[in-house]
């Protein structure tokens, strides 16, 4: 019996552990999570001294727990991450062995990506990007019929087609757009697209998009599938954006293919190294928007992974499977 379905054997030593700063939470919220928690002892630290101090009865871990105190923790049962992107695992191979559940909160930036995603969409059709350096040198410059575009009509390839890519797909399908998505498992539906096609499909539905979205995880599988070869396969007037993880795009390609005109721009907010490093060609590039890996914040973030979390600490509870488990092999 998986250690999810024996919660009943908490004692009152056991601890859930609320791995954040203590104001993270209002006083609701807190009252909200300690009334839930049943016979858990609550206790909200994000100081790794205090955390290591409870690892013999932590059960439960909700926040940001220090990866490498996870194998140290005998009693852990559940682990619901902060974020939605489990590519930590890639550097901590050892955790999928562990007899834990790891849940994120997928979901909880479905809103805010979807419309940073529109936002880098609308400015390049609109010419904002050279509207704004008019802007800042005090220029008056309109800019020509023949330099915008309209989304209505165009094409708008999904890459990767989680909750977060389903509320793009339905945006675009709003805007007009022709929606083509890629993923895994084509035979599951995605809410606003025209069409779905496998992984194995992608290079054959390349060239014919306008807009080419990456949203996928940073898997073994995923690490650099934007390269050289890709980017040639676009068209010169197609625009790729990055909003899942800088490690699937091999940025000194992607730079080349800005450079060369192979494409006309990219909205990106997740680069290979973070933070941008101030010489990377990237910032100049007069085709590029350069956002610092804020697409996903929201001032409903908390409210919105305690909404996921205490659903399924209810789950928890009952011992019913949780929701958005992560497949610690898969690493997502």
């Amino acid at each position: 019996m998986s250690r999810q379905r024996r919660s009943g054997e908490s004692s009152g030593s056991d601890v859930l552990l609320v791995a954040l700063k203590p104001d993270a939470l209002s006083e609701t919220q807190l009252a909200n999570l300690t009334a839930a928690a049943a016979d858990l002892r609550v206790v909200v630290s994000a100081d790794r001294r205090r955390i290591e101090e409870l690892l013999p009865d932590i059960r439960v871990v909700v926040g940001m727990f220090p990866r490498d105190l996870i194998r140290l923790a005998p009693k852990l049962a559940w682990l619901h991450q902060w974020g939605a992107g489990a590519d930590w695992l890639l550097e901590h191979p050892q955790v999928a062995e562990l007899d834990f559940v790891l849940t994120n909160s997928a979901g909880v930036h479905a809103v805010p990506i979807s419309e940073h995603v529109f936002a880098f969409l609308l400015s390049f059709a609109r010419g904002f990007p050279r509207a704004v350096r008019d802007q800042v040198a005090g220029r008056w410059r309109p800019q020509r019929q023949a330099e915008l575009f309209e989304l209505e009509g165009k094409t708008l390839l999904l890459v990767g087609s989680g909750r977060i890519g389903e509320r793009i797909a339905v945006l675009a399908r709003d805007f007009g757009l022709h929606v083509v998505a890629v993923r895994r498992d084509a035979l599951r539906p995605v809410e606003g697209a025209h069409e779905v096609h496998g992984a194995d499909d992608l290079d054959t539905h390349l060239p014919r998009a306008d807009f080419v979205v990456l949203t996928v995880p940073l898997t073994v599988e995923t690490r650099g599938m934007f390269a050289a070869s890709r980017f040639a396969a676009m068209k010169e007037s197609a625009y790729l954006v990055n909003i899942g993880r800088g490690g699937t795009v091999k940025e000194a390609d992607l730079i080349a293919a800005l450079k060369n005109g192979e494409i006309a721009g990219a909205g990106l907010d997740v680069f290979e190294e973070e933070p941008l490093p101030a010489d990377s060609p990237l910032w100049a590039l007069e085709n590029v928007i350069v956002t610092a890996h804020y697409s996903g914040a929201t001032p409903r973030y908390v409210e919105r992974v305690l909404d996921i979390f205490l659903d399924n600490l209810e789950r928890y509870k009952r011992g019913e499977p949780l929701k958005n488990v992560v497949d610690k092999k898969l690493g997502y």
